[in-house]
């Protein structure tokens, strides 16, 4: 077994999502064809390249292509967030929010119908042509939910979006709201702060200086923020870290939003695989 496959108890937990069609002919190994898509997620490699050993290269982009349109790969992660939500593996503490920018490589731009567009989430930044991940994680540095926009879009246009995706589905009631959310400066706004009280969340972002001047002008007094609760935002930083280890994540090559979407998908799944 090489390193970016699939082991024996990691399989054990996402096979039963994978049954096979019981009319048909009969189909390809399914952990060959997932070993190949993790193949092609390490690398980043072009799906001709595939390795013979996983079989024709474009059955495993079709099977990759089907999954990826009918929610195979949501599927698989709620069924192992909510695998370690029911044994207490999720640190419901706090959640860490924010964003990572990725570049675009020439060959995601092109596709059809305003493939450069906002609706395949690639916009011009200073980098050029990026793509950006919105990401909440818990106390751990596990992935709960994320979006992906283009690379010119402000990061607190997301708070909510991403917030809204997040369900707890162990036992009992479902849980949607942690005990506090961390992030950064760039999510300081009256707007989230309002938010977040609704919810009976305990908001633990810094303020901007200029909020901060205006507040002492105004004679009102600054919002408090617990820093040893912020110093643990850094576990979205190592999130982000881990994710990136997979070179098909660090530099975008895929045209499509949905199948870039389905590459981020999969690189959380293994971060909660045993």
């Amino acid at each position: 077994m090489r390193r970016h496959e699939l082991t024996d108890q990691a399989w054990a937990v996402i096979e039963p999502l994978l049954a096979p069609s019981r009319m048909g002919r009969p189909v390809r190994d399914r952990r060959q064809v997932l070993n190949g898509i993790l193949w092609k997620l390490s690398t980043g490699a072009a799906w001709r390249d595939l390795p013979e050993r996983y079989g024709p290269w474009k059955t495993v982009y079709e099977r990759f292509r089907r999954w990826s349109a009918d929610g195979t790969w949501d599927r698989l992660l709620a069924h192992v967030q909510q695998h370690s939500d029911a044994i207490g593996a999720v640190d419901w503490s706090i959640v860490c929010v924010d964003s990572t920018t990725v570049r675009a490589h020439q060959h995601a731009a092109g596709a059809r119908k305003g493939g450069s567009g906002p609706g395949e989430a690639i916009g011009r930044s200073r980098g050029g042509l990026t793509t950006k991940i919105h990401l909440a994680c818990d106390g751990q540095g596990r992935p709960l939910a994320f979006t992906i926009t283009a690379g010119n879009v402000n990061d607190c246009t997301q708070f909510e979006p991403v917030l809204a995706r997040i369900q707890r589905c162990g036992p009992g009631r479902p849980r949607t709201r942690p005990v506090q959310v961390a992030a950064d400066k760039g999510y300081s706004s009256l707007k989230i702060r309002s938010y977040l009280r609704r919810r009976g969340i305990r908001a633990v972002i810094p303020e901007r200086i200029d909020q901060i001047n205006g507040r002492v002008r105004r004679g009102e007094s600054l919002c408090r923020l617990d820093r040893a609760a912020y110093r643990r935002r850094n576990v979205v930083e190592r999130c982000f870290n881990k994710l990136k280890h997979n070179k098909a994540l660090a530099t975008r090559y895929d045209k499509r939003a949905r199948h870039y979407q389905a590459l981020v998908t999969i690189a959380c799944l293994r971060l909660w695989l045993p």
